[in-house]
């Protein structure tokens, strides 16, 4: 499914541009980050429907022309840090994925152990998320660029588990059980979110790996520093 792109591919004529030039392109991107960032931090402390362009312009501290003149309204500035967000999401859990090396159970450990590294999984993003989430229904363009991302993650957690299921002889269904370990990750997400005081990010990481070692016992074990492969 198509994303919405940000920034149109550069020209030869760009590519081969003055100093001067890449210069000027280079400050352009801090500035855009900045206003991202600045978005994420009102969506935290605001919610969706609070948040304008002059709370982005006053919490990146640029004018408020500046935002308009980067992303002319509030909605093109939601869709680039919704975009944002899942691109540094994606990168994150791939990256995850791609250090694991070429055994199944740690790929799929990797992948549930990144989901609550505070990189991503803290309460200014968590809070933004669900802002996002809570406008999706309504809005076809976030349903598109959300809808893609969790479409790659939630077939590469399906291919994990008919993996290890044609590893162990599991009796699951692979498809059913990726989509309960994607529920109960998610779940995880909303109640750090909520703030409730039995739950913290290495509580939350021990439930999801509670579910692994129910779910694959022949692939994992419970050790002294935590979950292990056997």
């Amino acid at each position: 499914m198509k994303t919405i792109d940000l920034e149109d591919e550069p020209t030869d004529v760009e590519r081969q541009s003055s100093p001067e030039k890449r210069g000027r392109k280079a400050s352009k991107e801090v500035r855009r980050q900045q206003l991202i960032e600045a978005t994420i931090d009102s969506l935290a402390k605001r919610g969706y429907s609070e948040t304008t362009m002059a709370d982005v312009a006053d919490g990146a501290k640029l004018s408020r022309g500046i935002v308009n003149f980067h992303f002319e309204s509030k909605e093109k500035l939601l869709v680039a840090t919704l975009q944002y967000m899942y691109d540094e999401y994606s990168a994150h859990w791939r990256n995850a994925y791609d250090k694991a090396g070429d055994n199944t159970a740690d790929q799929l450990k990797a992948l549930v152990t990144a989901d609550f590294d505070r990189a991503i999984c803290n309460k200014r993003k968590l809070a933004a998320w669900c802002a996002f989430w809570g406008e999706a229904k309504s809005r076809p363009t976030y349903q598109a660029l959300s809808g893609a991302r969790d479409t790659d993650y939630q077939n590469l957690l399906s291919d994990l588990c008919s993996r290890l299921k044609a590893e162990a002889g599991y009796a699951f269904e692979q498809q059913a059980l990726a989509l309960a370990l994607s529920a109960l990750l998610e779940g995880l997400w909303l109640r750090l979110m909520m703030g409730l005081e039995d739950v913290t990010r290495e509580t939350a990481l021990q439930a999801a790996n509670e579910f692994l070692l129910t779910a694959f016992p022949r692939h994992y074990t419970k050790g002294a520093s935590g979950i292990q492969r056997l």
